[in-house]
Parts: C-alpha cells; structure tokens; sequence
C-alpha cells in the first residue's frame, strides 16, 4: 500500500497565513490554488480527495505538498524564469539576503533597521560586494523574496484542550474521508458550518471583461464599466449561515437578519432535518460565542443531545481548520466581487442561486474535464 502524502505539520501562525490567503484571493490564482491544497492537507483530507475538490490530479497535489514540506510558503508563489543573467552570484545573493534580514544593532551599528543606502553602503564596506545600486539592491531583495514590510502582531491559540479539539475534528474528517469506519456511538455524516459576512448593500471592487481602452474618449469605444463612490448604507446588514456537507460535497446556507444563538439553532435543524433522527450527525464549528454552551444558557448541549448530534469545536483562534473556509473564496468571487445590488433580496437571491448551481455541477464529470484542462495551477 503506497504512503499516504501529508503536509508536515503547521502551527497557528502558518494556519492563519494560509487562511488569509484563500480569504483574500489576491495575488496570483496559483498561489491560491497551492494554498488551498496545502490548507486541505492540514486539515486531514487525503489526496485524491483534494485532487476531486481542487478539480486537478493526485500527482499535482502531492507535488504540490512536497514542496510545500521542502520550500515553505515560497514553493507557493510561482518562479518564472527568463531575462539576462544574474549581476551577482549566487552567493552573493545568499548572503545579501541574509544581512538584509537581520537587524542592523546586530552588526554594531547605531539603528533599528536598514535603508536602502545604508544597507549598500554596509554590503560594499563589508567587502560582500564591490559595488551596488540602491535600485539594483531593491530589485536584488524583491528577487529574492524579500520586501520592506510593516512588523505584524500574530496570535497563538491558549486553548488548553488545543490537542485534544485538533485531533477530535481530525478524526472527524477522517470518518467523512471513509479513511476510518466509524463504530456504533461516531456520527456518520459531518457537516463543516460557519457565518459568512455582514452582508452589505454596497459597490463591491471586483474585475470583469472589457473592450481595451474603453476609457478613451472615443464614439466608436463602449465606456469602461465603473462603480460608484458615492454610497450610503442604510438597510443594515445580513448574514449567511453555511454548511459544507463533507460527504457529499454540498454546500447548504440560509441567510438571516442576525446572527445569534437563536439562528444558529435554527439552522443546526435544518441540517438535522436533512438526515434521519437515527442517523448521528456532527457539526464541526469555531468558538463564536452563540455556538457555545455556557453555565447560563445549555440551549446548545440540550438540543445536540435530545437530536443525537456531536457539536465538535475548532480550537481557540484555529479557524483554519474548518474545510468550510475554504469554500466562503469562490461564494464572494461569483457572487459578491463586482456587484452592486440594489436590495438584499436580490443580493441573497444570488448567493441562493449560486449554491443551487455548485451543488448542481459537483458531481458534474463534463464540467470537471473542462477545469482540469483549464487548470494553471
């Protein structure tokens, strides 16, 4: 039997940057695409099931993760390669990078961090290079990976049953994958749930096709689609509760006014009533305070017993391992990204539409050739 590939394992800070990889969606789509993969390894899912959900093949994703493991998040970003040679030799460029990293007391001097000429005036004093640009050392670094950024605070989770959370929603997963059979007393569908939002009434930036050049002052030229800037949001806000159904690949949501305990026990029924009452369900979500039991309210522990339910909790700020996550990029890319609806019944009539549409297509196999001869990542 061939070992099973798995991204090594990752700490909060490195969960946290990945998520916010995917949120975002910026940048490079490769890089997105390679960060979901390594995100879904993390989160326990085998490889011929993140090659199913990232429409791709098994060998991608495992190349995917061994460079991951290798090279870090830099195996992330694509390496296009072309252009003259390098000015400076490689060791040069290790070694520039290496000084252009630490912090300027540590060599002596009497500041907290470099410029641009005080780090060449520092490289040529120490003999690393004859001579350098301050331009040519700022294209060097960006070569290198290596840019001028702000210092950033980062968290790590204090939960004390950190452990314990992280390998009961890992084993979880396992049992939607079908990688363990789940005895009696373990659910046997999982669903993934979390809020997606507020929901604004506002222009969201977003890119869509357009002529070239629309923006000229020309007759014979389409203008160039532009959104407004000048808005007010007066009909408050909505928010999206979501399911992913990992067994069967579903996304489920319904859209509400508010976002509290109350709602939450709402949906949860609806994904109950999805399912027979003998049929053990668990519902794996993050510690927002209305999915929690407290010593004043036992709303949630009571329904989830009387129901035959297991509500299994992410760690404290590890929302990074909630497979739902990942699906919230392609819901605002197709739905939110370059609108501007001018009701909440028509902008939830999109996002309703939209899920029925990517249930509809996820066991799709003529849709699913088309992306895998589209896939560039």
């Amino acid at each position: 039997m061939a070992e099973r590939v798995r991204v090594r394992e990752i700490d909060e800070d490195e969960g946290g940057r990945l998520l916010r990889i995917i949120r975002r969606g910026t940048g490079s789509v490769v890089t997105w695409r390679r960060a979901q993969m390594v995100l879904l390894s993390a989160q326990g899912m085998s490889v011929s099931k993140i090659a199913e959900v990232t429409f791709t093949s098994s060998d991608r994703v495992r190349d995917v993760i061994h460079n991951f493991n290798a090279d870090g998040f830099g195996s992330l970003y694509p390496k296009y390669s072309g252009g003259r040679p390098k000015t400076f030799t490689l060791a040069e460029r290790r070694e520039i990078k290496k000084i252009a990293k630490s912090k300027p007391a540590e060599h002596g001097l009497p500041f907290s961090t470099w410029s641009l000429a005080k780090l060449a005036d520092f490289l040529v004093a120490e003999g690393v290079v004859d001579d350098i640009s301050h331009e040519g050392l700022r294209i060097l670094l960006r070569e290198e990976g290596v840019t001028f950024q702000r210092v950033k605070t980062w968290k790590t989770s204090r939960d004390p049953d950190y452990e314990a959370k992280k390998a009961r929603v890992e084993h979880l997963y396992a049992i939607a994958d079908r990688q363990v059979i789940p005895d009696g007393g373990e659910p046997q569908v999982v669903f993934c749930l979390d809020e997606f939002g507020p929901l604004n009434l506002q222009p969201h930036p977003g890119r869509q096709w357009a002529e070239r050049g629309g923006g000229h002052k020309d007759p014979d030229r389409e203008p160039r689609p532009r959104r407004r800037a000048t808005y007010t949001r007066p009909h408050g806000v909505r928010h999206l509760f979501a399911a992913y159904d990992l067994g069967t690949d579903k996304l489920y949501g319904h859209i509400k006014k508010t976002k509290n305990r109350s709602k939450f026990l709402e949906f949860c029924r609806y994904l109950r009533s999805l399912h027979p009452a003998e049929v053990r369900i668990a519902i794996i979500c993050d510690n927002y305070s209305p999915h929690l039991t407290t010593k004043r309210c036992r709303r949630v522990a009571d329904w989830a017993e009387a129901n035959n339910v297991e509500i299994a909790y992410t760690p404290t700020n590890s929302s990074w391992l909630n497979r739902i996550e990942a699906q919230f990029t392609a819901l605002r890319y197709f739905t939110l990204d370059g609108t501007d609806h001018p009701s909440h019944k028509e902008q939830s009539s999109m996002i309703r539409r939209y899920i029925i549409w990517r249930n509809k297509h996820a066991t799709d196999e003529r849709l699913r050739a088309i992306v895998n001869k589209a896939n560039v990542a």
